[in-house]
């Protein structure tokens, strides 16, 4: 399913972690993995930029090192590179996996710039909204599974949902996982208790969205699938649903109905994005 992995790297302890889940997904699907760092000098004022840029390089040069010794310690082709950053990091990232056909990137939710200060969601965020192929964000505290027993999928009937339930179920095949697909009413948009006649309606439409799901996922012969419509506010209802049910993966749009090309921060994606306690692959819709 995954032939070519890219790990971008920074030497963090999130980008660390982010390389032991690539690693480990690079060995489930007997995938190479491509260890990248961008080097940046940051915000830096001129006059330190030339003694800050050999220790940069050497930083960057050490976390792209750790992370193809980690690779070849697994039995793993790995290749280190050293990108310069004439652009934003981000594009350097899309533009290496373009150039070397990568089908997933992993990466951590969250970095250090030239400053060694963290940037919640800034790279990660931008990846995501912009990478035309899956995005697997990984933070300090995540735990992976490499044998993927379970993958859930929520969904809600727009064309990017429905490319990650295409995605989701693509997984679940390659690993023989179950599949769950999850709709979430949010509860948020109602202000009365005559918004009942909505809520059932809602519920309604979830319900067909998730039977959908596992009705494809049936047809391509994944064995056991499960669909459930939950009430709430969605990040914390996906996230609930996949500590009880033991989640391994959460496959996601990158946008749903209401998201279309909206900036990524705030949205249920993201939230899921960064208070998962698995790997969320985040997918966007090339149609």
């Amino acid at each position: 399913m995954y032939d070519r992995i890219l790990l971008p790297t920074d030497g963090s302890d999130v980008a660390d972690a982010a390389a032991e889940a690539a690693v480990a997904l690079a060995r489930r699907f007997d995938a190479d993995l491509h260890a990248v760092h961008v080097f940046e000098l940051g915000d830096l004022p001129l006059e330190y930029e030339d003694d800050a840029a050999d220790e940069f390089a050497h930083l960057g040069e050490e976390a792209v090192a750790r992370a193809t010794e980690m690779a070849a310690e697994a039995g793993i082709d790995a290749t280190g590179t050293l990108l310069e950053n004439g652009r934003s990091v981000h594009r350097a990232i899309l533009d290496y996996a373009d150039e070397h056909d990568a089908d997933c990137i992993v990466m951590g939710t969250y970095g250090r710039t030239g400053l060694d200060r963290f940037v919640i969601g800034s790279v990660a965020e931008r990846t995501l909204r912009k990478s035309p192929v899956p995005v697997v964000t990984i933070h300090e505290d995540t735990v992976v599974d490499p044998d993927v027993d379970s993958v859930l999928v929520p969904t809600d009937g727009s064309d990017c949902a429905a490319a990650a339930v295409d995605h989701a179920i693509e997984l679940a095949t390659a690993t023989d996982a179950t599949l769950h697909a999850a709709n979430v009413v949010d509860l948020g948009i109602f202000w009365d208790e005559s918004a009942t006649v909505a809520l059932d309606a809602l519920e309604d439409a979830g319900e067909r969205v998730t039977e959908r799901a596992v009705e494809r996922a049936g047809d391509a012969g994944v064995a056991t699938a499960d669909a459930a419509v939950l009430t709430g506010t969605p990040h914390r209802e996906i996230l609930t649903y996949a500590d009880e049910h033991d989640i391994d993966l959460i496959v996601m749009g990158t946008h749903g109905r209401t998201g279309l090309d909206r900036v990524l921060l705030g949205s249920v994606t993201e939230r899921v994005v960064r208070h998962s306690d698995v790997p969320v692959i985040s997918v966007k819709d090339q149609s």
